[in-house]
């Protein structure tokens, strides 16, 4: 996770958690006037649209302060959804035998894509089963990974 992720994450975990809801995730993505910081939360309830705009009322105040980013950017606040992203090793362990997309950074067995199933979490190393051959990939190589949702 890129630092300034980190540090967002930092500091709003508290507010949210503060709120009877889980951090599940944050990703920044930096478009000059037309950035956005996307936060994800989640609860045993579900999420709907009041927990997310009480959630962004919240967050807003605290960014409001601390002004963590310089630049003009939108804030959205969003449940994790049923094709939701994954960001560490914990929600990737919950998902195992499950199937995810990932996107990485560096290719693996020649593919920066990738489609299969999670078999196992070791620490910070992920194996996925894809075209029946296990690959293990560390997890700070994976640039977005999301579980496939099944209808």
């Amino acid at each position: 996770m890129a630092t300034l992720e980190s540090k967002l994450e930092q500091m709003l975990r508290v507010p949210v958690e503060a709120l009877g809801y889980q951090m599940w995730g944050i990703e920044y993505i930096q478009a000059g006037k037309h950035s956005i910081l996307r936060l994800y939360i989640d609860s045993d309830n579900g999420i709907n649209i009041e927990d997310c705009a009480e959630t962004s009322r919240q967050v807003s105040a605290v960014l409001d302060v601390e002004d963590p980013i310089s630049t003009e950017f939108t804030l959205e606040v969003s449940s994790p959804g049923v094709d939701r992203p994954l960001f560490n090793a914990e929600q990737y362990a919950k998902y195992i035998g499950e199937d995810v997309k990932l996107q990485l950074t560096m290719p693996v067995a020649g593919s920066r894509n990738l489609k299969g199933a999670v078999s196992k979490v070791e620490g910070q190393m992920l194996s996925v089963v894809v075209d029946g051959n296990e690959l293990v990939v560390a997890l700070d190589n994976i640039r977005k990974g999301n579980v496939i949702a099944k209808f």
